[in-house]
């Protein structure tokens, strides 16, 4: 028991200073967490942590795939649906043949339903450092959004692929029968995903409690990921199905109140189950060498970096040929407006990194699966490749291809913001005339949105600048809520009002902060 707890604790720790170094340093952080977590598991006397498969896909996945899908963009997949499919499902069973022929040419002994398994291992990518890189630097959010879309479909196709790789060793292997098995349980994901989306809009729909439903949100993920794993279908694209049909509906079924509480939440939760897998990964390192005691260090490492090497080059070539392919065959004139150039290509082709999920898929193959301790050797190293060498050099890529930088998403926000406030004018308007309102309310209130209209006119060149008034304005108002927080504290510390009461209060104050631009 004091093991564990010693391991809680130095994870945790692990976590938070690593998190810290790579906020210093300005590096996304899984990159430091893996290369920490390798360093903390080459320590001497550190207690062993060995990573249970089957935990980490259960446990972590799910939460994670929901997150990233409730918060997907779902009008910019639907927009480049085509050109995430051809990564998610093309690019991931090309790079899986592609590993396939390589490790089977290269690894003696090596069967083809084991090197197939190798492929779809480490075909998916993770875009948590990519991502983070990308947006950090301005990288057009087209780019951006395809990466995350590509990312929450490719583990899907991946682990299908996985699952009918690992049934064929030892059996016969037939195509149709693979591609047949493939379509079902894909299609079958997504079933039961829309299922289970469609239950939980419908219970949240008749609930109230933030705490309830901020459970509930918690869970969804594990509504769609485990009835489909039981069913013999993908869980993977079950929980992306929830999250995105939940994620469509919450402005209707979430009251403010839980929006506040479960984004909280969901973003502390996110990051803590990220960086315990990134560590956790870095720490397996130890494990995987046990079992290759009696293999030449030179070996390995020759056949470790030719695999992630055609892991990278595969999709570099597959980006900069299949969309030529495409235009060739499809010349519509909206199609011919979506294109990009190869800068862009190359960005989001040098963003293709590997994570947990490739790590947790390698360690659960059967102990007896053949040439194991190479394939999970073998996957780790890829992740390595791809989040240190790649994360570390895509900055300068993005630098030295000068791409335009993307502000759609400024001009997006200043738009609603415009909206928003006319709204606010109009229903104004139709209140006025209402008998429960006071005329001179509804004049301040008037008066307050007109401001706040001309000056979100000015920020877009259509009127007279506020900006410099607007800033002294929050920064007085600011200074206002500080001063009753620091009262609201001094009572609580006097003993005059209870702890509760100054929570109570702080959070309506801490609202209204937030509320506030600067």
């Amino acid at each position: 028991m004091a093991e564990v707890e010693l391991i809680l604790v130095s994870l945790l720790v692990a976590v938070v200073v690593l998190s810290a170094a790579a906020r210093a340093v300005n590096i996304p952080y899984p990159i430091v967490l893996v290369v920490g977590g390798l360093a903390m598991g080459l320590l001497p006397g550190l207690p062993e942590v060995e990573l249970e498969p089957d935990l980490v896909l259960v446990l972590f996945l799910p939460p994670l795939l929901y997150s990233g899908a409730f918060f997907a963009d779902l009008r910019s997949l639907r927009a480049d649906l085509r050109a995430i499919s051809m990564l998610a499902i093309g690019l991931v069973l090309a790079t899986t043949v592609a590993v396939a022929v390589v490790a089977h040419a290269v690894v003696d002994g090596l069967p083809w339903a084991a090197a197939f398994a190798l492929g779809a291992i480490v075909a998916p990518t993770d875009p948590v450092a990519a991502t983070a890189i990308a947006r950090r630097l301005g990288v057009p959010r087209r780019i951006v959004n395809t990466i995350e879309g590509e990312s929450l479909l490719n583990d899907g196709t991946a682990l299908v692929a996985y699952r009918v790789a690992v049934t064929a060793v030892g059996g016969t292997f037939s195509l149709l029968d693979a591609s047949v098995d493939f379509v079902l349980t894909a299609s079958g994901g997504i079933l039961i995903g829309l299922a289970a989306g469609w239950l939980i809009v419908a219970v949240r729909r008749r609930i109230e409690d933030p705490l309830v439903e901020t459970t509930i949100s918690l869970l969804s993920g594990y509504a769609g990921y485990v009835p489909a794993e039981q069913a013999g279908c993908s869980g993977v694209l079950a929980a992306v199905t929830v999250g995105i049909y939940v994620g469509w509906r919450a402005p209707v079924i979430a009251s403010p109140a839980q929006r506040l509480t479960g984004f909280a939440v969901w973003e502390l939760l996110t990051f803590l189950l990220n960086a315990l897998l990134f560590v956790l990964v870095g720490l397996q390192l130890p494990f995987i060498l046990e079992g290759l005691s009696d293999q030449p260090a030179g070996t390995l490492l020759g056949q470790a970096v030719l695999v992630a090497i055609v892991v990278t080059g595969t999709r570099i070539v597959w980006l900069n040929t299949m969309p030529y392919v495409i235009r060739a065959l499809d010349r519509r004139p909206s199609q011919r407006a979506r294109r990009i150039g190869w800068r862009p290509r190359m960005i989001s082709a040098w963003s293709g990194m590997r994570g947990a999920v490739s790590l947790a898929a390698a360690l659960a193959l059967p102990l007896d699966f053949p040439q194991r301790d190479l394939i999970v050797f073998i996957t780790f190293a890829v992740i390595l490749f791809t989040l240190v060498v790649q994360g570390l050099t895509l900055p300068a890529l993005i630098a030295h291809l000068h791409v335009e930088l993307d502000d759609a998403e400024e001009r997006e926000e200043l738009a609603a913001r415009q909206a928003a406030a006319e709204a606010a004018l109009v229903r104004l308007d139709e209140l006025a005339e209402e008998e429960w309102t006071r005329t001179d309310t509804a004049e301040r209130m008037r008066a307050m949105y007109e401001y706040r209209q001309r000056r979100l006119a000015g920020r877009v060149g259509e009127g007279e600048s506020l900006e410099d008034r607007s800033r002294a304005y929050q920064t007085m108002v600011r200074e206002v809520i500080e001063a009753q927080r620091g009262a609201i504290v001094a009572l609580r510390n006097a003993g005059e009002i209870s702890n509760d009461v100054m929570h109570r209060l702080e959070r309506e104050l801490d609202l209204e902060d937030q509320r506030l631009e600067i």
